[in-house]
């Protein structure tokens, strides 16, 4: 898939079909995300793959906005390293930008993923269920899995609304 297709096709999907994602796809989506921008190139990203159920149905009894982990084959908890931060907040610009390139690669291979961050305290639960290390801290939450929906754009604002040429 062409990049700019990527980038105006992709939806966020909640719903999975159940269906096993190889390895190979999973690596090539983090291949991606690793290939974002980061201050100083310090790459302060940490990726968690959750493949055990177990694991995913417990997600929603601490994010109940999180109901769509428990179908999903896979999530990937998106955390950033703070000791590599070259500034207050960095690394979150940096993960977020890792994040949307994981997003854009799902769904380039044919994968569906919603971005969440949820509440804090879910987020603080989060980290202790999975034994994030203190100097990581949680920016994204995200199931991954074949789509077993297909959402329609609820639109976007046009560009000559939200942007300016200054000449």
């Amino acid at each position: 898939m062409e990049a700019l297709e990527a980038i105006h096709t992709r939806r966020s999907i909640r719903k999975y079909q159940d269906k096993p994602v190889p390895d190979e796809l999973i690596q090539r989506i983090l291949a991606a995300a690793m290939s974002a921008p980061s201050a100083n190139n310090t790459q302060p990203w940490h990726f968690v793959v959750i493949t055990d159920r177990e694991v995913l149905a417990q997600i929603p009894k601490v994010n109940p906005n999180a109901t769509m982990a428990t179908d999903a084959p896979l999530a990937i908890l998106v955390c950033g390293d703070v000791t590599l931060a070259m500034a207050p907040g960095y690394w979150v610009v940096d993960c977020s930008a890792a994040v949307e390139n994981l997003l854009l690669a799902a769904h380039a291979v044919g994968l569906g993923a919603v971005w969440m961050t949820g509440p804090m305290q879910a987020k603080r639960e989060i980290e202790k269920a999975l034994k994030v290390p203190p100097e990581m801290d949680v920016v994204a939450f995200i199931p991954v899995g074949y789509p077993a929906e297909t959402p329609v754009s609820r639109g976007r604002k046009p560009v000559t609304e939200v942007s300016e040429i200054v000449r």
